[in-house]
């Protein structure tokens, strides 16, 4: 799905503890020959990412945004289909995303290219999927590489499509709004699941026009509840909060986990996200 940023609030940014290098999971405490790099992307996230309650531009500034309604379809799909195929698998390390399903967006909504095996399922999201007083929430330059593991699959992606298919049936954001909350109230849309997560490590991905392809990071689902039972957001915390959802409509929060490298391997450089 797409990370919500602002820039009209100053963040004060916590310290960052360090993390092992040697180890597989590269949030264990240890001594780190990539504390440095670390640092810089946790840095780069809480000064990036909105926060809960931030003050949003009414509705006259939203007749100004440069994004006030959709564009032609034609801007929003990819004519290369193997090039959206790529682009999807780039959001998870090709030990997942080789073995995923892959669905790419069509006239109609999203269909599915390659048939999986292993339960994920791989997309590129549109800015459609941002909060819904995103001022791109239309803009058709965005894609969001994210690869569901399968609770997310079932739980999650199932609420990216429905957003899609009112997007592509000429709904407005208050009409997608609406829909998605009525969506949710008649049990159309499930629950998440416990264990949902998604990939989003694509360096080839646009986020949105000031954070390029952003820095790489982990997205956990769980139903909308308070921060602190994750210590979202503290001093010293990796853990951050994505306010896309948080029943905004939404019965969601999204949290999300920056990591320090591509899904290809190579070091995230916190220095070259933003435009």
């Amino acid at each position: 799905m797409p990370i919500c940023l602002t820039n009209d609030k100053v963040v004060n940014v916590p310290s960052v503890p360090s993390f092992s290098e040697e180890k597989r999971n590269p949030y264990r405490r240890g001594k780190s020959m990539n504390q440095n790099v670390i640092q810089k992307i946790t840095l780069a996230a809480f000064a990036l990412v909105a926060v809960l309650g931030a003050a949003r531009p009414g509705r006259a500034a939203d007749d100004k945004a440069p994004y006030p309604s959709m564009a032609p379809l034609d801007q929003y799909l990819m004519a290369d289909r193997d090039a959206e195929i790529a682009l999807a698998r780039s959001a998870a390390p090709p030990s997942i995303s080789s073995g995923a399903t892959v669905m790419v967006l069509g006239r109609h909504g999203y269909e599915t290219a390659v048939e999986g095996k292993n339960g994920f399922v791989c997309i590129v999201e549109r800015a459609w999927m941002d909060a819904f007083d995103s001022p791109e929430f239309w803009n058709a330059k965005n894609r969001g590489p994210s690869c569901f593991n399968p609770q997310a699959a079932r739980s999650v992606l199932p609420l990216t499509l429905k957003r899609t298919d009112f997007a592509l049936a000429g709904m407005s954001k208050a009409q997608i709004m609406d829909g998605i909350k009525k969506a949710f109230e008649n049990k159309e849309l499930p629950a998440v699941e416990p264990g949902a997560m998604t990939y989003m490590m694509s360096k080839q991905g646009r986020l949105n026009d000031r954070a390029g392809h952003w820095v790489p990071h982990l997205m956990f689902y769980v139903p909308v509840k308070d921060n602190m039972t994750w210590g979202a957001d503290m001093a010293g915390s990796p853990v951050l909060t994505n306010p896309h959802f948080n029943g905004a409509p939404e019965p969601v929060t999204e949290f999300m986990v920056p990591v320090s490298k591509w899904s290809d391997g190579t070091p995230a450089d916190a220095g070259d996200h933003a435009h």
